[in-house]
């Protein structure tokens, strides 16, 4: 009976130390950065849990000038992310695996992040809310993705029909997925709400306005 549990002891022991290592390779690889000279730009999209708290974030490096990506990373922040969310059923979609932890911690390595691409001005699709959830990142000039998609003289794929405020700004769907389907003529496309995976697609939506970074001056927040 004794030697039983022994063994039973030995496995747990020995699951733990695999899960121990696992984690600090998780770490170690979450530390580690190529500096760069170029200009870069951010974009950012969170997701919040039942208590309006972020509970996972994802960010999109891109060039400044073509807005191509060029790198991306994902934080899921513990212990906001086991509150749950409308979207947590999406945190870990197609297997999308993001650096759990503090979110402290997972700040403080976003920003090295940042720092080590050469960001210096961070852009997301109504900017304001994503600005309020993270007073960590305010020190960074924030620019409102929205603020040009959704006024017809910077979008040229809102059609005429399109019921706009004198200012030009779409009274009404205006939101990631129908300026994507605006942009893209996929009429199928669905946002996915995983915030590393909208990251991407806000930062696409940048791409195909086609307007320089300077045209965002008007977006500041």
């Amino acid at each position: 009976m004794n030697s039983s549990l022994d063994f039973l002891n030995m496995i747990k022991n020995q699951s733990a130390q695999e899960k121990l290592r696992e984690k600090k390779t998780v770490v170690k690889e979450s530390t580690s950065f190529t500096s760069c000279n170029a200009d870069r730009i951010a974009v950012i999209d969170t997701e919040t849990n039942w208590h309006d708290a972020v509970m996972s974030l994802g960010v999109a490096i891109a060039d400044a000038q073509s807005f191509k990506c060029v790198d991306k990373r994902y934080y899921i922040f513990e212990p906001e992310c086991y509150v749950g969310g409308i979207y947590s059923n999406v945190m870990n979609y197609r297997g999308v695996k993001g650096i759990s932890g503090n979110r402290d911690v997972a700040i403080a390595d976003l920003e090295k992040f940042l720092l080590h691409n050469n960001v210096k001005k961070i852009l997301a699709y109504n900017a304001k809310f994503d600005y309020g959830h993270l007073p960590e990142l305010q020190h960074f000039e924030w620019l409102d993705i929205m603020r040009l998609a959704a006024y017809k003289q910077y979008n040229r794929a809102i059609p005429e029909s399109a019921l706009c405020c004198k200012t030009g700004r779409l009274k009404s769907n205006y939101g990631v997925e129908p300026i994507m389907r605006m942009l893209t003529g996929d009429a199928r496309y669905k946002e996915i709400h995983n915030a590393v995976y909208d990251a991407v697609d806000e930062l696409r939506i940048v791409e195909l306005l086609g307007h320089s970074l300077e045209s965002y001056e008007c977006a500041k927040l």
